[in-house]
């Protein structure tokens, strides 16, 4: 019994570890296929995490662009420059 779920705990590891490590070029087509799959995509416990995958990247990639955008800049709008002295040793 105890190699049984050896196994199984390595090969979801290594589906884990793949997964995260593959090119989203890859990754995308591949869960867009497996969002067809019966049993995985329509209504898996995985079907979320395949949509975001099948869906694209944000915009810049960081998942961060979903927040609320801060408030335009004026043209004529005075930006303060900060100068950050540093103590010289190195």
């Amino acid at each position: 019994m105890q190699p049984l779920v050896v196994g199984l705990l390595v090969a979801l590891c290594s589906v884990y570890a793949l997964w995260s490590l593959m090119p989203a070029a890859l990754r995308r087509p591949l869960a867009g296929w497996l969002l067809r799959v019966p049993g995985i995509g329509q209504g898996g416990p995985l079907a979320g995490v395949l949509r975001r995958a099948a869906a694209g990247p944000n915009a810049c990639g960081c998942d961060g662009c979903d927040a609320k955008p801060a408030a335009p800049v004026r043209a004529d709008a005075v930006v303060p420059i900060r100068i950050h002295r540093t103590t010289g040793k190195r």
